[in-house]
């Protein structure tokens, strides 16, 4: 039991540490070691010619909206979506330019978006952590105060015991949960810049 509590004092200054310093003061409520970038740049992911008015007409092309979430779907492989690309592009020859470029403004605004809940969940879940790390604090505090009480009340040492132990492992599952989730923008982002260099390749 004494081993379980000092690993969870031990996570408290832990939370301290990683929840309440960001590396980045724009953002204090970032968790990753990955910069912060709030929108993919479109010249960063596309060198093809200018996209025009698909990027508020490709919803408008039957094909292109329901292939777009397929493509963008990260349960997708990727080279399924490039063959599925490069099939799609290859039945329209005589507009392929401009499926091209709906498709890729499709893409683009849909891994945006599913971008951008990435980042808004894991400043939400960051919050939730800086609210549990002041809850771990105050479970310690409390516990030590009843340790050192005389006659200590047991039961009531057990009881936050067990608590401070099942904060204490909330908080550890929900940092690792962070610490894959970081990595998730970075895929969204070489997803569409692979897609786009394949529309890219059709189109020329």
């Amino acid at each position: 039991m004494r081993r379980r509590i000092a690993i969870a004092a031990m996570l408290v200054v832990a939370a301290s540490t990683d929840v309440c310093v960001a590396a980045d003061p724009r953002y204090p409520d970032w968790p990753c070691v990955q910069a912060k970038v709030p929108e993919i740049s479109l010249a960063a992911v596309w060198a093809g010619p200018s996209l025009d008015d698909a990027t508020t007409t490709w919803k408008n092309d039957p094909k292109v909206s329901a292939l777009v979430p397929k493509l963008a779907a990260r349960r997708t492989p990727l080279e399924e979506a490039e063959k599925t690309i490069v099939e799609f592009l290859a039945t329209s020859p005589t507009d392929k330019a401009t499926k091209g470029k709906l498709l890729f403004a499709g893409l683009f605004d849909t891994l945006n978006a599913q971008r951008s809940q990435v980042l808004n969940g894991l400043e939400r879940v960051t919050r939730k952590q800086r609210e549990a790390a002041d809850k771990i604090r105050a479970t310690t505090a409390a516990l030590q105060a009843l340790q050192s009480a005389s006659p200590p009340e047991q039961p009531k040492i057990d009881e936050l015991s067990n608590q401070l132990v099942w904060e204490a492992r909330i908080f550890e599952d929900r940092r690792r949960v962070i610490t894959f989730v970081c990595e998730v923008p970075t895929t969204i982002d070489r997803r569409l810049f692979a897609l786009g260099r394949v529309i890219q390749q059709e189109m020329e």
